[in-house]
């Protein structure tokens, strides 16, 4: 360690933050003496005391002046045009909101007494049909004969196959109903 010269390679440390602090403190040093401290008044509107939030009163003899800047006229004549621009549109939205829930009530209300109308006709079609289905089959187990069964089963089955394509493969019933249909089994052949 000799060939360095002293050999004495300890210097005091330094804290950063402290040399920090010292420095702020030397250059804030002169700005007091620069800002006149304002008088306070009780009912002075122009001045406002200043506190820290966190409760220190470090600033409680100083003032803080409130900002009164005077708006130009133009800028005051157009935010009053802007208001009342914006007062007139909101008015119209408003009358065009209330047109609008007045014409749905009316659409609505049609829409409603359309849809039972429907409703009433398609019942009434519904008994209709259903008490001539009845009267149709009353009057067709009158005229039973024997070997027309089939037949008759085959009336109420819908032998097209392109109406049902989503339900199951039922062609065997089909063509067993239709064989039937065409060579009906009588009771002296059933023993």
């Amino acid at each position: 360690m000799d060939a360095f010269g002293d050999g004495n390679f300890e210097q005091p440390e330094l804290d950063p933050a402290a040399e920090f602090l010292a420095r702020e403190q030397n250059a804030l040093a002169g700005l007091e003496d620069e800002i006149p401290p304002l008088p306070t008044g009780a009912g002075d509107d122009d001045v406002t005391q200043s506190k820290a939030e966190d409760g220190n009163d470090d600033f409680s003899g100083y003032t803080v002046p409130k900002q009164v800047t005077e708006e130009p006229e133009r800028i005051r004549k157009w935010r009053e045009e802007q208001k009342t621009r914006l007062e007139e549109k909101d008015r119209e939205e408003e009358r065009k909101k209330d047109e609008l829930r007045e014409q749905a009530r009316k659409e609505l209300e049609d829409w409603y007494k359309h849809h039972e109308e429907a409703i009433s006709k398609t019942k009434a079609a519904n008994r209709e049909s259903a008490k001539n289905a009845e009267k149709q089959f009353v009057a067709e187990t009158d005229e039973i004969e024997p070997g027309t069964e089939w037949e008759r089963i085959a009336k109420l089955c819908d032998f097209n196959p392109k109406t049902n394509k989503s339900s199951k493969d039922i062609s065997r019933m089909r063509s067993i109903i239709l064989q039937l249909k065409q060579n009906p089994i009588s009771a002296s052949k059933k023993v």
